[in-house]
């Protein structure tokens, strides 16, 4: 009678369970309710600020504070006003913790619908008062100017023009000038200036004469600059980090403050605005990311890039393309702007949509 041999199980078959194992360990870490990932802090931030600029600015935040930052960017056709919309849309149900605007007139009106949470930053207090919301809803910081640009090699220097009413005359529409469809983004803000500025009755001339004299009205800024810069139009009226963008990149530019002699009303300064979201659901990371947006070092980074052009915090640095302490700007205030946002509006759609 033989004797039955009982099998060892091989070393190899061992080394394989093993690692099976392993494998369902580390799968079920990765998808399973409580793992690190999901538990990781994170900060919803709806932006208008261009992805090349505010990327950054979120790179840096994450790598500093280990906060993921989750960002909803815009699209330059509606430019701030789609968030603007989605914010509202979403408000008994806010997806954003925080709202980073290129400019102020729409911040302002998510106060007026209650929509933004008070949050007085301990660094806004750095920030000039006239750019920060008396009951602590926004802050404004690192802004942009509004500027025209001219085609170098279409323009000579000596035919520079100095106004924004210089777009509407016959020099110019028979060349080519452009802007912004006024309804949305910086245009909007910067007619609604106008209109605090200078009136109802002289701001809607000037508008009826845009669009009277044959000025090219194109979907946004950087519409606007490369019409210019590509020699289809000879000049436009844009924002200074564009403008900027392309002269450093080489492009035909000359970039002019307008409106600067004595009797002129100077150009508009835009300055950005951060908001907390009411009822958001990360309210203390949304704080964190305010707090970081408003030091020094993080304008500092939006300067070096391109998008600021004039800093609120005290620095030497300044920005790559151009920058005088002498330029005159508009006097008028965020809440001047925002007062006659509706009435711009109002007559601007009646002038521009058919």
């Amino acid at each position: 009678m033989k004797t039955k041999i009982r099998q060892q199980p091989f070393q190899a078959n061992r080394f394989k369970t093993f690692f099976i194992g392993l494998f369902l360990c580390v799968l079920a870490l990765t998808i399973l309710p409580g793992c690190s990932l999901k538990d990781k802090p994170s900060v919803v931030v709806y932006t208008s600020v261009d992805q090349v600029f505010s990327e950054p600015i979120f790179n840096r935040f994450e790598s500093d504070t280990g906060i993921k930052v989750l960002a909803v960017y815009d699209i330059e056709a509606s430019k701030t006003t789609g968030l603007v919309n989605r914010i509202i849309a979403e408000a008994n149900n806010p997806q954003a913790d925080v709202f980073w605007n290129g400019e102020f007139v729409q911040t302002l009106l998510l106060k007026e619908k209650g929509l933004l949470a008070k949050y007085q930053s301990p660094e806004a207090e750095k920030i000039p008062v006239r750019y920060r919301d008396k009951n602590g809803y926004w802050t404004a910081f690192s802004a942009r100017a509004r500027v025209l640009i001219v085609n170098t090699t279409l323009v000579s220097e000596e035919d520079y023009p100095s106004s924004i009413f210089d777009l509407t005359k016959p020099k110019w529409t028979s060349r080519g000038a452009a802007i912004a469809y006024p309804l949305f983004g910086t245009t909007a803000t910067h007619a609604a200036a106008l209109y605090a500025l200078m009136g109802k009755e002289k701001a809607k001339n000037f508008f009826e004469s845009i669009k009277s004299s044959g000025v090219s009205i194109v979907p946004g800024n950087s519409v606007v600059r490369d019409l210019v810069a590509s020699g289809k139009v000879a000049v436009g009226l844009t924002d200074t980090d564009d403008a900027c963008g392309a002269i450093i990149k080489g492009a035909p530019l000359k970039m002019l403050f307008p409106d600067q002699r004595e009797n002129e009303m100077g150009t508009l300064l835009l300055p950005g605005t951060v908001a907390l979201i009411k009822n958001c659901r990360n309210p203390e990371t949304g704080k964190k990311f305010i707090d970081y947006l408003l030091r020094k070092e993080a304008e500092k980074l939006l300067l070096d890039t391109g998008w600021a052009y004039y800093p609120f915090h005290s620095m030497k640095t300044t920005p790559k393309c151009f920058y005088d302490s002498r330029i005159k700007y508009m006097k008028v205030t965020p809440e001047m702007v925002y007062d006659h946002f509706n009435e711009a509006m109002n007559d601007l759609r009646k002038i521009f949509i058919q």
